[in-house]
């Protein structure tokens, strides 16, 4: 395998994320075992399997990790590249069944956001990615946000219970946020509200996704989302457009 540096192509870097959802996928394909793995709540041992298999590509490319189950690994310098790695975003999903899981990971440098990429492991097929000006793309085709511009018409993706009912359409609670943000992306739904908080792993390959594809992403407290520390957790909130935007961040501000 070549070894990463920040000198390496977006599209080097993109390869080696697509090998490393390879390796969680062979993982969770022969996996019989969602037992918690007794380390943290919600935990479960295949998460920690995948996670493994996941380190086991990266740390062989030469680059950094940030995973939710190993925290930071390896030596992120000026000149280096660090993976945010969540290897399986919705593991309460999968360990019931809800075919609505990811691998999600987003490689970043010193300047930020290089590639990213979220596989939708429960069907092994749908792949979204995006590099940094390089467009976005659900299984190779160019995605686009919708043109929703008015709460009341929006279908919104949440994670977490608003304290009231916001004036928006539909709302979807899909339980894996890396999917979920590219659903607004890909036009699918139209904007997405996080009601709690996240790591980073959680949302940053996404918000590249949605950045390439024109979507507009926001921090609840107008924090930068790009963040180095495993502790650190941000507040993200996601629409299709400028119009939507506003009227969501009003939405979570009222919570």
């Amino acid at each position: 395998m070549a070894r990463l540096t920040k000198t390496s192509s977006n599209e080097e870097i993109l390869a080696v994320l697509n090998e490393t959802a390879e390796a969680v996928a062979v993982v969770l394909r022969a996996n019989k075992d969602w037992s918690l793995s007794g380390l943290r709540d919600t935990q479960y041992s295949v998460d920690l399997r995948a996670d493994s298999a996941a380190l086991e590509v990266l740390h062989g490319a030469g680059v950094a990790v940030l995973s939710e189950e190993s925290e930071i690994t390896g030596t992120f310098g000026d000149d280096d590249l660090c993976v945010v790695m969540d290897p399986l975003d919705g593991s309460t999903n999968a360990s019931r069944g809800v075919q609505w899981f990811a691998t999600a990971l987003c490689a970043i440098d010193k300047n930020g956001m290089r590639a990213g990429l979220v596989v939708n492991q429960a069907n092994g097929i749908d792949r979204y990615w995006a590099t940094t000006g390089g467009g976005a793309f659900h299984n190779g085709v160019a995605m686009r946000p919708s043109a929703c511009v008015d709460l009341s018409e929006a279908v919104v993706g949440v994670s977490g219970i608003p304290k009231q009912r916001p004036k928006w359409g539909q709302f979807r609670a899909l339980g894996a946020a890396a999917l979920d943000i590219c659903l607004v992306a890909d036009g699918v739904i139209d904007a997405w509200i996080d009601f709690n908080t996240h790591g980073v792993w959680d949302y940053l390959a996404s918000a590249l996704i949605c950045q390439e594809a024109g979507a507009r992403i926001a921090e609840h407290q107008d924090r930068d989302l790009v963040v180095h520390q495993h502790g650190q957790r941000r507040t993200p909130i996601v629409a299709a457009t400028p119009e939507l935007l506003l009227s969501v961040r009003q939405v979570r501000a009222q919570q």
